[in-house]
């Protein structure tokens, strides 16, 4: 009798984030159930206290690198990892306390703690491929959660993940929304974002805050130029490329450009 073969083990890993992306795995419900059905879960602390020994097939890492600590932790999670998979704005770009990247992290802890001597932190807030290697990174803040069970899909069936890497303003189009930067001129990231969110935020009449960080080869030098056009000034529009994938390297350039314009952004 040919004996039945082992299913694959996943680990869901934490780091400096708010635990939404591993929320939007317990939202899948009905489909989680099917997909416990061909894993093992070995290791997921925010659904179980359950704990299986590594090595893992696949793991899911969420958060970005914050401490020395973490930083340590996160190469034990790639030695015992077959695949890693980062998932969500902190594990891919930094996440929104990225925005600490950007002045001295020191100036804020005497404000933030009443104990700031017992705070150790890193002067920057990094993404975990920065520090590893990254087989597939899962963009979104949260990520969509029809995405990640793609992407488990994919790697389970030995494919290429089905992800899109065109823009929001292609979700308007499929929505038959009427461009809110044309028709009423409100800032608008969706043209250099990836696309995910069912454009959500322009549907509601609202400018995209580039949740899912850029999209395949944006250009946002383009974008910037066109919000200085629209009378957004330069804070403004550093602003505007700073949010949850502010570290991403498009955004980071446009902001760092406009920051400071007389050195265009270098």
């Amino acid at each position: 009798m040919k004996k039945k073969s082992k299913k694959p083990k996943i680990a869901v890993w934490k780091f400096a984030s708010c635990d939404g992306c591993q929320l939007s795995l317990l939202d899948c419900e009905d489909e989680l159930l099917d997909l416990v059905g061909e894993v093992e879960i070995a290791y997921f602390p925010e659904a179980s206290r359950a704990y299986i020994k590594g090595p893992y097939d696949i793991s899911l890492v969420e958060g970005s690198i914050t401490t020395s600590h973490d930083a340590e932790r996160i190469h034990q999670v790639r030695r015992q990892s077959g695949v890693v998979i980062t998932i969500g704005a902190c594990a891919t770009s930094g996440g929104i306390q990225a925005l600490r990247n950007f002045a001295d992290v020191q100036d804020y802890i005497p404000i933030v703690y009443a104990s700031p001597e017992y705070i150790s932190t890193l002067k920057k807030s990094t993404p975990i491929n920065e520090h590893i290697y990254v087989d597939f990174e899962l963009r979104g803040c949260p990520i969509n959660k029809y995405q990640l069970l793609e992407v488990f899909n994919a790697f389970l069936n030995g494919r290429k993940a089905n992800i899109p890497k065109h823009s929001v303003c292609m979700e308007c189009k499929q929505k038959g929304n009427v461009c809110i930067m044309v028709s009423q001129q409100i800032p608008c990231l969706g043209p250099v974002t990836q696309a995910g969110c069912g454009a959500l935020c322009p549907s509601y009449q609202r400018g995209c805050f580039a949740c899912y960080g850029p999209k395949e080869t944006p250009n946002a030098a383009s974008l910037g130029d066109w919000f200085k056009q629209a009378g957004l000034d330069n804070e403004e529009i550093t602003r505007m490329f700073r949010g949850v994938s502010s570290y991403a390297d498009a955004f980071r350039k446009e902001s760092a450009r406009h920051e400071h314009p007389w050195n265009n952004g270098k």
